[in-house]
């Protein structure tokens, strides 16, 4: 029998780690060598003059950020929240939308509804602002409808309403992903095992009843992970979206912390201060994962980490 372990060496387990490091050491390059980046918040860097030749400025970026320029960035942080609690809120969606979709009889009409719904997934926001703005504008397809049928005396300023720009912000996200999204819950789905619904069968369990005693637990450790994921990157809520949407009438309430962390960083060239705002959003970022990890593992014997 042919021994492959020599001499204290397992090569089984030595190939396995072979095969993994060229990932880590793409890891390595693509995410930990421009943590260097992070030294600039502590230097009052401008550009063109080089990191070397500006001064040491200590935490002071860290204490403007905090003490000076407070009250601004707790109006982006508000947006920030919004968004991403309105967007968690509506996070099970996808999930009814995979049980719906293979709960569907007819798989031809199934994969149509399944391309249809993935398609503006990869759609770009440029495109989606365009589509929105033929629909939605004073002089949109609703609009002139709406007014058509007297439902309206005058055209609704959709696209500068600030009042409701998270609502449609999150509605246009969830158009967007919903497909997308469903994708993962229907691989959990076809991974739960088939002698359970004809054991179901058996015991006379209906359609719902098989919903809700076998495909529901099978897809809840996904749906689970998700939802850390979703929480531990909160302030993550997206940058290009809320960039193409962008305009003065609802400035003050679609600009959020990727936005903030851009106008900072990029238009007005405060690359320092922008690159401590970045520093704090991670800092928060990974406290919020362990946080709701450690809380997973302690409600429900499970976590991520």
């Amino acid at each position: 029998m042919f021994n492959n372990t020599t001499k204290g060496i397992n090569w089984n387990r030595l190939s396995l780690l072979l095969m993994i490091l060229p990932f880590l050491i793409l890891l390595f390059i693509f995410s930990y060598i421009p943590l260097f980046g992070w030294s600039y918040a502590f230097f009052d860097y401008k550009p063109g003059l080089g990191l070397l030749h500006s001064p040491f400025a200590g935490l002071k970026y860290f204490h403007l950020m905090v003490f000076e320029q407070g009250s601004e960035l707790v109006r982006v942080l508000r947006n920030t929240f919004a968004l991403s609690f309105l967007g968690i809120l509506l996070s099970p969606l996808p999930v009814v939308f995979a049980i719906l979709l293979n709960e569907l009889r007819s798989k031809s009409f199934r994969k149509l509804v399944q391309t249809v719904t993935t398609l503006p997934n990869f759609v770009s926001w440029i495109i989606v602002y365009s589509i929105v703005v033929a629909f939605f504008s004073t002089d949109g397809v609703v609009n002139q409808l709406l007014m058509k049928l007297h439902w309206i005396s005058e055209p609704t300023q959709m696209l500068s309403n600030s009042q409701g720009t998270w609502l449609f912000q999150t509605a246009l996200g969830v158009w967007k992903s919903l497909g997308w999204s469903s994708i993962i819950f229907l691989a959990a789905i076809a991974g739960i095992d088939a002698e359970l619904y004809d054991a179901a069968k058996v015991d006379g369990a209906g359609r719902y009843r098989s919903i809700f005693h076998i495909t529901l637990p099978g897809i809840i450790p996904t749906f689970f992970v998700l939802l850390i994921l979703s929480i531990s990157n909160i302030l993550s809520v997206g940058f290009e979206q809320y960039f193409v949407f962008y305009n003065p009438l609802i400035a003050d309430r679609i600009e959020t912390l990727d936005y903030y962390v851009y106008r900072i960083g990029i238009a007005t060239n405060d690359v320092s201060f922008g690159t401590a705002i970045s520093i704090a959003k991670s800092i928060v970022s990974i406290t919020l994962l362990f946080s709701v990890n450690y809380l997973s593992k302690k409600m429900r014997g499970q976590s991520i980490i």
